[in-house]
Formats: C-alpha cells, structure tokens, sequence
C-alpha cells in the first residue's frame, strides 16, 4: 500500500464542511478522553493490573515523586512558595499564570472571550484534542473545524485560531514562522491565536512563549504529559496581563493545591531529569514509530509522532483495537479519520508485550 501523509487521507471521512454544520449548530456530547482503563475492565472482563494502558499520551516514566512532608497537608497554599519563579524560568516568561491543569483554561477562555467581545468566529485544529472545539461551540460561539491546510484562506474571518502544536492525535506540528505571521494578522483585529502546547516539554526550542507575551497570543501548557504528573492538575497560561488577570480572576485563589505546588516546583526545577528525559524520549519516540511501521506494515497508510506517541491511520482501527484490547493493551481509537493513537510503554517488557501482539496482528 502507498504510504501517505495524514493530511491527505481526510477524503475517506465526512466533510469538513458537515462537521462544521454539527458544531455550529447543535450541542455536540462531551468528548470522551484516552485512560479509560475501568471501562476496558468491565468490556473484557481482564484483571485491571494485567492491562497495559498506551491510550493515553502520558509519559510512563514520570518525575520520581519524592515523599511529601504532612505539613503540606496541613495548610493552604501560599502564592510566595517559590513555584512562580520556578515556572517562570522553566516557561521562559514572566507572563504566566498557574491553573489546575490546563484543561481549566480551556473551559474558561470561551466563557471569557464571550463576556469581553460577544460572540466569535473559532476556526479549531482537526483533527485535534477534541475538548477546544467542544467548549468553544458549548460556550455560544460560532466553530469552524479547520484541516491544516484550510488555515490559511480562513484566518481572515476568524476572531479566534485554536491550534494544537504538536497536535494530538495527528502529530502535526507548526513552524515557528507560520505561527508568528498568522498571530499578527488575527492581533490586527483583536483577535487571539491559541496555541495548546501540551505536548511540546520534549522540544522546547519549537515553544512560542515569549517574555513579555504580546497582546492576542496565549499558550497552554501542563505537567500532565512529559513530567508524567497528570494527577497533580497543574498546567500555565502563558499570556497579555489583560487576559491573565481576567482568568485568574475567573478561577479564583487556591487553585492549585499545596501538595501540587510543592511537587509541582521541585518537578519544573530539575534540569538534570528534563534534560535526560528529553534525550531518552528522542529515542523511543524513534523505536515506537518503527515498531508500528514495521509490525503493521501493509494495515496502515501513514504512521506520524510525537515524543510521547504515535498515530497510525488505518481503516482497520477498529479491528487492530479490539485484538490489543483482547491481549490486556489498551490504545485509543479515533473515527474521523480513523486511527490509532500508541502511547509509549514503560520499560522493556512492555515493549516486547506489544511487540508480540503486533506481530500476530501483523499475520491475521
């Protein structure tokens, strides 16, 4: 089978247009998420210790979490501890605000720009992290689902650009450039690029933070995916004083929680284990868009990655899920185009578990 790029294989799904059509104009269901492990339990009747999770896009190899002294437990959380320096120097900007994890940005930015300038026009990423475009259209605006490469000849009517960058699930990522020029042009008009940066800690370089953030640019990132730390809830806007101020005003104090801010700022503090985690997910991320192109072979059009996953579009997605599955290894499944999203495993009996099924998938 001719290997093809992601964006190409769009033809074998619905329009974009009568996606469009569904978010504009009815409430769409919440989306549901990858790490739905309870779920997979029940369905298949596997012991939930015997199941190998790649559904997620989480580093398995989290920051070692150190024992946390009782006290942390005993008082409120101070805004002095220190953490907003430290995640100032890790982000690169002083122009940040901490909340408890990036999706409660993602629900209130909406609500925000809804209250400040009245309804917009939302061009958002698809395929891509499906919250944005659901919480935009729950909010009251009006949402355009854009392919790439759709950007360019719709940035002139939208208020609002929500990217992905790299995107999950596609892998697609933005050049710094590109990004820079579609920002000036929506800034023109008052207008906002957002750019959810959540799987972006493994290249840093590729980041748009700045420091001072300019006026209509907000970034998101979170401690979820390459520090492994998803249950602490601690993500950061990066973002204009104006838009900051309005959204910690929107979340109100204490949002993050003492045991998160103590575990959060010694985490953003270790350059040692950034620096060789970084190297090491290079390097699985090689291994694992091998392993999927290799096992799979002719079953899959297009393989793409990231450092903390990668995707295949195949149309046997609902086959190949439902044979990991079968064997304890839960991966998440995409319909639109449709797909599979591998997270990495763990250590190197996890890899050789996937390995083996892979392989008999491979012959079936």
């Amino acid at each position: 089978m001719t290997k093809r790029p992601i964006q190409d294989m769009h033809s074998r799904t619905a329009s974009i247009a009568a996606v469009d059509k569904q978010y504009s104009e009815n409430v769409s269901p919440a989306p549901l998420h990858g790490g739905r492990l309870n779920a997979a339990v029940a369905q298949y009747g596997i012991p939930r210790e015997q199941w190998l999770d790649l559904s997620t896009g989480i580093n398995p190899e989290s920051w070692p979490v150190p024992p946390i002294p009782a006290e942390v437990f005993n008082r409120l959380p101070e805004e002095d501890d220190g953490l907003q320096s430290v995640a100032s120097e890790y982000y690169g900007s002083r122009d940040l605000l901490l909340v408890p994890g990036s999706q409660a940005a993602i629900q209130a930015l909406p609500e925000l720009r809804l209250s400040r300038s009245g309804r917009a026009e939302v061009g958002v990423l698809y395929p891509g992290y499906a919250e944005h475009a659901f919480r935009w259209q729950q909010a009251g605006h009006r949402v355009s689902l854009l392919e790439s490469g759709q950007i360019e000849a719709r940035l002139d009517r939208l208020d609002v650009l929500v990217l992905i960058n790299p995107c999950n699930p596609s892998g697609r990522t933005f050049s710094y450039q590109q990004l820079l020029d579609w920002h000036a042009r929506l800034v023109k008009r008052c207008g906002w690029l957002l750019v959810d940066e959540a799987f972006i800690d493994a290249t840093p370089e590729q980041s748009l933070i700045s420091d001072p953030m300019p006026a209509g640019l907000i970034i998101l990132r979170s401690l979820g995916k390459f520090f492994g730390l998803a249950g602490l809830r601690v993500g950061a806007v990066c973002a204009h004083a104006e838009v900051r101020d309005a959204l910690a005003h929107r979340i109100g104090p204490w949002a993050l929680s003492h045991p998160a801010r103590w575990l959060a700022r010694q985490a953003l503090a270790d350059n040692v284990w950034q620096q060789t985690m970084r190297a090491q997910l290079a390097w699985q991320q090689a291994r694992l868009q091998a392993l999927l192109t290799d096992t799979l072979g002719e079953k899959v059009a297009a393989v793409s990655s990231t450092a903390l996953f990668a995707t295949v579009l195949t149309e046997q997605a609902p086959l190949i899920e439902q044979r990991c599955a079968q064997a304890g290894i839960l991966v998440r499944r995409f319909e639109q185009p449709a797909a599979l999203r591998f997270g990495l495993p763990g250590d190197e009996g996890e890899w050789q578990r996937l390995e083996s099924v892979l392989n008999e998938i491979r012959h079936d």
